[in-house]
């Protein structure tokens, strides 16, 4: 359990972490770039990935590609999305984005569908429009709206689809560790490409922030691989655990420490997405124990 909760702190810490980026003279881009150089250094000393099958690593190199692409553009595109949709949305719609993978293992892995599944995704879906509503009477609400919509679908379809593309990596049997150092260096050479191409000069706020940045960020993962290793029998548990966790705490930090205001229909609808994914998880959970 304490990894698991390691793992949670640590997710909603990099939230915290991209909200107060800007206040404190941290460029986000850049701080993401170093975070990759931190991240792939971590794993490469903590979990010790074997480098030998590099013709094997190498022969899924469209999926490394997509990986490499699409984890600083999510990243940036997270960091946007905290600071103009608060920590609450943010979190529950990257959380949300794993019902993106359990539609592709229906679709293109062949799950087999039952009720809570269905009900847990429409729950889901229900949630997504629930968080996503904003009042739009101030001034240049619209826009605001519109913008929040946005960068939140960004947050919910990009995480799904880096889920998907580790889903298909494991299945092709790839190890996991280095393939999360592959996936860290390439999107580094991404993101740091991209900077040198807009003449990016960095500042010291924004090393800092990277460094701090990557290591959360790779503490997150680390833990969360430990947990599931501790409860390898019943991985399901940790999953829901840690959507559950992140969604719980990141909405008692938005409301408490950045005084984020909830209106009572996104409060329905963290409720709602609590619900989902206990429906989706527990209830199968439960139904493998009493064997029904």
């Amino acid at each position: 359990m304490l990894y698991l909760i390691i793992s949670i702190v640590c997710s909603v810490a990099v939230s915290v972490l991209l909200k107060v980026a800007r206040g404190r003279g941290i460029v986000i881009e850049q701080a993401i770039a170093v975070n990759y150089v931190v991240a792939a250094l971590c794993c490469g000393y903590f979990l010790r990935p074997d480098l030998g099958q590099w013709q094997s690593l190498l022969s899924g190199w469209p999926l490394f590609l997509a990986l490499g692409v699409l984890l600083p553009s999510v990243f940036v595109i997270m960091g946007r999305s905290v600071a103009v949709a608060g920590i609450v949305k943010s979190d529950a719609a990257q959380r949300l984005s794993l019902f993106l993978p359990i539609a592709a293992a229906f679709l293109l892995f062949g799950e087999t569908l039952s009720v809570n599944k269905v009900v847990g995704i429409a729950l889901a879906f229900m949630a997504l429009l629930a968080l996503l509503y904003k009042d739009g009477g101030g001034k240049g609400g619209n826009n605001n709206s519109a913008g929040a919509a946005a960068l939140l679908l960004g947050v919910w379809a990009g995480y799904g689809v880096i889920d998907i593309l580790f889903k298909q990596l494991s299945k092709s049997g790839q190890a996991f560790s280095a393939t999360l150092l592959l996936a860290f260096v390439l999107a580094g050479v991404g993101m740091f490409g991209w900077l040198w191409w807009r003449k990016t000069r960095f500042n010291a706020a924004s090393i800092l922030g990277g460094l701090l940045l990557g290591c959360l960020n790779f503490a997150n993962i680390l833990f969360y691989i430990r947990a599931h290793q501790a409860y390898g029998s019943n991985p399901t548990l940790v999953f829901a655990g840690m959507n559950l966790g992140v969604i719980t705490l990141g909405t008692l930090v938005g409301a408490l420490v950045f005084k984020e205001k909830i209106h009572s229909i996104n409060a329905a609808g963290i409720a709602l997405a609590l619900m989902a994914i206990g429906c989706l998880f527990y209830l199968d959970t439960l139904r493998g124990i009493l064997g029904v």
